[in-house]
């Protein structure tokens, strides 16, 4: 049996602490050897074996292999670079960068140094999400019309990164991944043209909400992303026979039990009684995505990584999100 991924944490806020600390502490195949935050002892706090005030410190550390960053989103690009440059393979918060071309950049340097680079998009690890794409593939209820997505909540603190264009702040950058990334999943393959944007700016610039009307291909999508809007998490694709549905929440199904519903024939509308409902026990995709990595890192081929062209696919549809939404009308 391989010795577990030794894994280093950069940054020790909310995710780290309350969901991949836990995840990879209770993971098959990895150990956080070192975390560091600009506070030592919150890098103590994580349970690491040791712990650095400086992030170079922790990437001078020969004994770790892997490294976890989950700084503000617009630390990721130049540290997910210089973890690259260490020998170090990266598994980096979404977004993965601010723009295609700063995820361009990454994967070209996780290329040269022949490591592993993977956006931490947890959800695409959850059973749910992965059977919805495996019915999708197997062409279950048809082909794929239309996709209706959304990822919204309210109460962002006026001192939350969030709300900090300096800090690569807005609802496209936090949640877009999410929304639009589903989309995109559910559509694999298609080109992607953005119709329609409306957003709800905050004073500080950053966009509170983004709804975007997107042809992906010869599928409509409305795609919602809001961190001022307190109507949850949804997500329906509608085929040529038949349609699925993610139980509420969509997308943040963590440690709860959750289902999908199928409907197959001309039963598509949601008020109709689903042909089929599949159920999933509690789950935490964040321990199955540091399993993953870590078996990958160790050379298992079945192992599931999200591939970084799909991070590039979904960083380009959001460039071409933020560009419409430059002259968008506000959301009414």
């Amino acid at each position: 049996m391989s010795a577990p991924v030794r894994w280093g944490f950069i940054g020790a806020g909310w995710i780290a602490h309350r969901a991949l600390g836990p995840a990879v502490h209770a993971a098959d195949g990895a150990v956080i050897h070192a975390a560091a935050a600009r506070d030592v002892d919150r890098a103590r706090s994580l349970s690491p074996t040791v712990a650095y005030g400086a992030y170079e410190h922790l990437l001078g550390d020969d004994e770790v292999e892997a490294v976890y960053i989950s700084l503000h989103n617009s630390a990721h690009m130049p540290l997910t670079l210089a973890a690259l440059e260490a020998g170090k393979h990266v598994l980096c918060e979404k977004p993965l960068g601010l723009t295609a071309d700063e995820v361009a950049q990454m994967a070209d340097a996780a290329a040269r140094a022949d490591r592993l680079l993977v956006e931490a998009t947890w959800t695409r690890w959850h059973p749910r999400t992965q059977r919805a794409q495996a019915l999708l593939a197997t062409d279950a209820i048809g082909e794929v019309r239309s996709v209706d997505v959304g990822f919204c909540f309210s109460g962002v603190s006026p001192d939350n990164y969030r709300l900090d264009a300096e800090r690569g702040g807005g609802a496209l950058y936090d949640l877009g991944p999410y929304s639009v990334g589903s989309v995109l999943w559910a559509v694999p393959d298609a080109p992607v043209n953005v119709v329609d944007v409306a957003v709800d700016r905050h004073p500080g610039g950053v966009d509170l909400t983004t709804q975007a009307t997107l042809r992906v291909g010869d599928v409509t999508a409305s795609a919602r992303s809001s961190v001022d809007d307190d109507s949850g998490e949804w997500l329906r694709i509608e085929g040529t026979r038949g349609a699925l549905e993610f139980s509420r929440p969509a997308h943040v199904s963590w440690l709860t039990p959750s289902t999908l519903s199928v409907w197959q024939g001309s039963g598509t509308r949601t008020e109709d009684e689903p042909s089929f409902v599949h159920h999933f026990a509690p789950v935490d995709p964040y321990q199955l995505m540091a399993e993953h990595v870590s078996r990958a890192i160790r050379g298992d081929r079945s192992a599931y990584l999200l591939p970084v062209e799909e991070s590039l696919r979904v960083a380009h549809a959001l460039d071409a999100i933020r560009t419409a939404a430059s002259g968008a009308a506000e959301v009414g």
